[in-house]
């Protein structure tokens, strides 16, 4: 396996991404999100994607849609900036990723998840699922890097989207179609009708 650093730039990269992370989490408590969420419990894993401990806790079902998304950076970035280090991509990925956490958890994005998706309930994600996601959202990047083959990171990526499809009647793709058009036929599906 071809080595894509040396152990200084390992450590610069690392430094970078934990530093945005950070970053994001600060940012997400300054806009009044929470540690552990409303009900301040800390805790590691929620499995109930109705339940008030979801998108609170450290991982959810929805933790899967940020291995989607890691992936799926590491396809945009392998595709926009070929030439680029995949340490320097790593470190986009996870800017964009952060990005995307702040942005999903202003009142306008909440609300929209809330009139057009599953997430009647939501009121946004603590800060401790923000860095779960973030976290994931990495190491779906590495995993995707480490696997090389295309045919084998689609094929992954579209298991993934099986699977939440299958068990919670949503993934990322229907996140992001519901977020942005929603499909009054999909949420009947998804609310099991």
């Amino acid at each position: 396996m071809r080595t894509w650093y040396n152990r200084s730039m390992k450590w610069k990269y690392a430094a970078a991404v934990a530093a945005i992370a950070l970053i994001a989490v600060i940012m997400l408590l300054s806009m009044g999100r929470t540690p552990f969420g409303p009900t301040g419990e800390p805790g590691f894993w929620s499995g109930d994607t109705e339940s008030q401990f979801n998108s609170q806790r450290l991982f959810d079902p929805y933790t899967f849609t940020h291995i989607a998304h890691g992936i799926g950076f590491y396809l945009l970035l392998w595709f926009l900036f070929p030439r680029m280090s995949l340490g320097r991509r790593l470190v986009l990925a996870t800017a964009l990723e952060a990005g995307w956490e702040i942005f999903e958890n202003t009142e306008f994005i909440i609300d929209r998840y809330r009139e057009g998706t599953l997430a009647r309930g939501y009121f946004g994600d603590s800060a401790l699922n923000v860095a779960g996601d973030i976290l994931v959202t990495v190491a779906g990047f590495l995993l995707a890097a480490r696997l090389s083959a295309f045919r084998t990171i689609i094929a992954l990526f579209l298991l993934i989207e099986i699977i939440l499809g299958f068990l919670i009647r949503d993934n990322l793709t229907l996140n992001i179609l519901m977020l942005i058009y929603p499909v009054p036929a999909i949420r009947t599906w998804q609310l099991g009708g």
